[in-house]
């Protein structure tokens, strides 16, 4: 295990808040908007979901780094939070197939973060006052230097990320012998929803997010996936194009997150910024057209405008928030195309959305 000594360390909020606590991982200064996880398992998953890049994670769980790391959690081929935040950093862990602490994971990963504060209250804060950007630093204690290295920072309101965490190159996932092909836009995409599909007999061949329906459409796929992904969806023109080609060929299509509100702007449907979003594996919704519940496992900070969806005529809502009543799921009438705004892989989270895969494979073999 690394030598490790728990140094100071600051976090700066956007809105001048302050809070004092200890150095954890690499030792330097980071920024990004910070934003809070409500699961009580799963940070490594968490860590390495491309949807968190470009943010600060609070994590609200007291215990962080107990079970170590073990390479087969990872849900990419590297860390993707800016910085994290937690009360209880664990060095020492007992998990047997764990390969590493959590401590020599972050310096591996140079992932820059912050233990020992009071998350509650920074949860509460982040709860009121909404998401903002700020500063970890364990190298300088300058509060005031800290503030204008912050004030540069832009605001993820607007910021397009995608095409900095998707794949380079094309890709295959699976048995080339499935029975169907699944092109999959990576647009930040997670490995658990690629290993969803290989245990549904489909074969998937990942493409860069900027790449057209066009050139995809050259692998002669059965269906479309739209993946999730960091950032605003509103500045994705590329995407939303894609978008737009797939529905105008009349292609069967499943989007999730990130994808899921490109469905929507490709409709004509608003995104907008939500106060503090929804991070967490116990999120409540309602399937309207099952007319049952099933428990979620949630990432996004932008959702789409119910009024728009109320008010069109080719988009009809599938499923709803019971927290807030936020719009979860769409469809497209008259066409083979559906989204979801929440994580049917579940990962970490509860199993309850995984029919969501198996309606996307019955869609396309109808």
């Amino acid at each position: 295990m690394t030598n490790y000594s728990k140094l100071p360390a600051i976090l700066v909020l956007e809105d001048g808040t302050v809070y004092h606590g200890k150095a954890a991982g690499k030792i330097g200064t980071t920024t990004g908007e910070i934003c809070f996880n409500t699961g009580t398992t799963g940070y490594q998953e968490i860590f390495t979901d491309p949807s968190y890049f470009g943010q600060i994670m609070v994590t609200t769980n007291a215990h962080i780094g107990n079970y170590g790391i073990d390479e087969d959690d990872t849900e990419s081929n590297q860390i993707q939070i800016a910085g994290l935040v937690c009360k209880n950093y664990n060095i020492n862990y007992s998990r047997k197939m764990a390969d590493e602490s959590i401590q020599s994971y972050f310096e591996e990963g140079n992932l820059v973060g912050i233990s020992d504060v009071d998350t509650r209250s920074l949860v509460r804060h982040i709860r009121d006052k909404g998401a903002m950007n700020a500063i970890i630093s364990s190298e300088t204690l300058d509060v005031e230097g800290l503030k204008s290295q912050l004030a540069k920072v832009p605001s993820m309101d607007g910021l397009e990320l995608s095409s900095k965490v998707t794949t380079t190159e094309p890709y295959f996932f699976g048995n080339e012998n499935a029975s169907l092909r699944v092109a999959v836009l990576d647009l930040g995409i997670k490995k658990n929803i690629l290993r969803n599909f290989e245990a549904r007999d489909v074969y998937t061949k990942v493409f860069p997010a900027k790449t057209t329906f066009e050139e995809m459409e050259k692998w002669n796929p059965d269906g479309y996936f739209i993946s999730n992904g960091p950032g605003d969806p509103a500045p994705m023109d590329y995407a939303i194009e894609t978008v737009k080609s797939i529905l105008n060929a009349n292609k069967p299509m499943f989007g999730i997150c990130l994808g899921h509100q490109i469905l929507a702007l490709a409709n004509g449907i608003r995104t907008s910024k939500l106060h503090n979003g929804h991070r967490g594996i116990n999120h409540p919704v309602k399937n309207i057209i099952a007319n049952r519940c099933e428990i979620t496992s949630q990432n996004h900070g932008f959702g789409v405008v119910a009024e728009d969806i109320q008010n069109s005529e080719n988009v009809e809502i599938t499923h709803v928030n019971l927290n807030d009543q936020s719009i979860e799921g769409i469809r497209i009438k008259g066409q083979k195309a559906f989204s979801v705004q929440y994580h049917p892989e579940s990962s970490p989270g509860p199993h309850d959305s995984r029919y969501l895969f198996d309606d996307f494979v019955a869609m396309i073999k109808n």
